[in-house]
């Protein structure tokens, strides 16, 4: 259940992150879900080394920790994608 919940958390985390750093990505909401689940599985892995969130569990951390990395990858695929 654990990757299940993160992928789900992923897409909630692209469309927060999205909301946050609104504009033209040029790959559309595709790439903005893409980019919420790994970001989600990237927030969570870091998050799990400082305490903050686990990939096993689906909590208010997690969501934190999810959001922030999907905003990481987001704005690195701006700086690659310009």
């Amino acid at each position: 259940m654990g990757i299940l919940s993160w992928i789900v958390l992923g897409l909630v985390a692209g469309a927060l992150a999205k909301l946050f750093m609104p504009g033209n990505d040029g790959g559309g909401w595709i790439v903005t879900i893409l980019l919420g689940i790994a970001g989600a599985f990237f927030g969570g892995w870091m998050g799990s080394f400082v305490g903050m969130g686990s990939t096993g569990s689906f909590d208010l951390a997690g969501l934190f920790t999810a959001t922030a990395g999907a905003f990481v990858l987001l704005v690195i695929y701006r700086i690659v994608k310009n």
